[in-house]
């Protein structure tokens, strides 16, 4: 596609985008003068769709109305609640309905995986995980490895960068792995990467940790409505994500999680319980053994918390009715929109960390602005540009497609410029 810099080209392109009309289906935050503001920072916590006060009301009043019997309504009852979710999400991550759960906050499935997926012996303890992972994946890690008795300063395994570089290198992993070899019992990726937006190769990973006998997992807090994962195919053993990012489902709501269907019917697989996890057919009466549900689900541990729930219910319709590919194409689109005009301001104090191949990032651009400090992002954020800093000198920038435009993306650039 052939860019340009002006404000006639942001407004002929937002004009045929075929998704156009679903910036209209969210509240985009505003200025003490009511005035929109230009919101692209869906990465962190995306927009709130209009519809959520509706669905929430829905339940609100079948609680009022129904009290327990709420559970067995005719239409979305609470006790199949969360399976109104699963196909939706299935399609946003590239699954099977059976392979995915909405369930827990994404720390909490993380551990719930390991649990599951990290079972190190003496010669196999071994995570590899990359060097600047989100730092709760790495307190988490590295609490795993000294709950099983072992230490992080020699069972943790960075993926960095090279000396002088941001990104890290696919080669650089396989080497990790060769070095290590039966030592690795877990290969376990944030895709994308929260700073520098790098998207890693599911697939090429998942093989490469599976023909070494790892065990493979991914943190798509990042990724889930952003990327198209395609986690059956890729043969990845699970995942977990958020869903108040780019799934703007609202601040602190609900995770998710993806396990592969070879895993559902393995009763040896280490886990952690609960009882929503029990065989459907036999829960309600309680005195039975663990049995569990041979899905994703048999991993749940409690009922869900319904109105928590119903934001990601109507979050995910949208998804639904728009199309995840279709999601992708505006998104590759924009973001590519947003990385000519940063480009186009030919300043040597300013780099694009992230990569430039629209295959190895999703929407989010991590704008480096050498020897800056947060008085700048303060400066942006002053001029009616809502986006989030990184120490030590990273604005990141994402334009989300199901509501940012290109005319967004235009005035965002204009007003750094001012700045600068």
């Amino acid at each position: 596609m052939v860019y340009e810099n002006n404000l006639a080209f942001a407004k002929a392109q937002d004009e045929k985008d075929p998704l156009k009309e679903y910036r209209n289906h969210f509240y985009i935050p505003v200025d003490k003068e009511d005035n929109e503001l230009i919101y692209l920072c869906g990465n962190s916590l995306g927009c709130q769709p209009k519809s959520v006060a509706q669905y929430i009301e829905q339940e609100l009043n079948d609680w009022a109305d129904l009290g327990v019997e709420g559970h067995f309504k005719e239409e979305t009852p609470w006790m199949s609640y969360h399976e109104e979710l699963a196909k939706p999400m299935a399609h946003i991550v590239g699954a099977k309905p059976s392979e995915v759960v909405i369930m827990n906050t994404l720390t909490t499935n993380l551990h719930l995986m390991m649990v599951s997926f990290y079972n190190p012996t003496p010669s196999r303890h071994k995570i590899i995980i990359e060097s600047d992972a989100f730092p709760s994946d790495k307190y988490a890690v590295e609490s795993q490895i000294r709950q099983r008795g072992y230490d992080p300063e020699t069972s943790l395994i960075l993926w960095q960068p090279r000396e002088g570089e941001e990104l890290c290198r696919y080669e650089d992993l396989e080497a990790l792995v060769k070095e290590h070899g039966d030592g690795v019992a877990l290969l376990l990726i944030g895709n994308t990467n929260y700073y520098s937006g790098q998207c890693y190769p599911i697939k090429k990973i998942t093989d490469l940790g599976h023909n070494n006998g790892s065990k493979v997992g991914f943190d798509l807090a990042h990724g889930v409505g952003n990327i198209m994962p395609d986690l059956h195919e890729s043969g990845a053993d699970f995942a977990v994500w958020c869903t108040y990012k780019y799934l703007n489902s609202g601040p602190g709501s609900l995770g998710g999680c993806f396990v592969h269907e070879r895993h559902h019917t393995d009763k040896n697989i280490q886990r952690f319980t609960g009882w929503w996890g029990q065989n459907k057919d036999t829960r309600f009466n309680m005195r039975k053994g663990f049995d569990p549900i041979p899905t994703a689900e048999g991993w749940q541990l409690s009922n869900p918390p319904i109105l928590s729930m119903a934001a990601v219910k109507a979050s995910l319709d949208i998804f639904e009715e728009a199309g995840m590919s279709n999601i992708r194409a505006k998104s590759e689109k924009l973001t590519g929109y947003l990385e000519f005009l940063v480009n186009e301001l030919d300043n040597e104090h300013i780099a694009i960390i992230t990569p430039s191949d629209p295959a190895q990032r999703g929407c989010q651009l991590s704008i480096q602005v050498k020897n800056a400090d947060k008085s700048l992002h303060k400066k942006l954020t002053e001029a009616g540009v809502i986006s989030d800093w990184r120490e030590p000198d990273v604005i990141r920038v994402a334009p989300a497609p199901l509501y940012n435009s290109y005319q967004d993306v235009f005035e965002m650039v204009e007003r750094l410029k001012k700045i600068l």
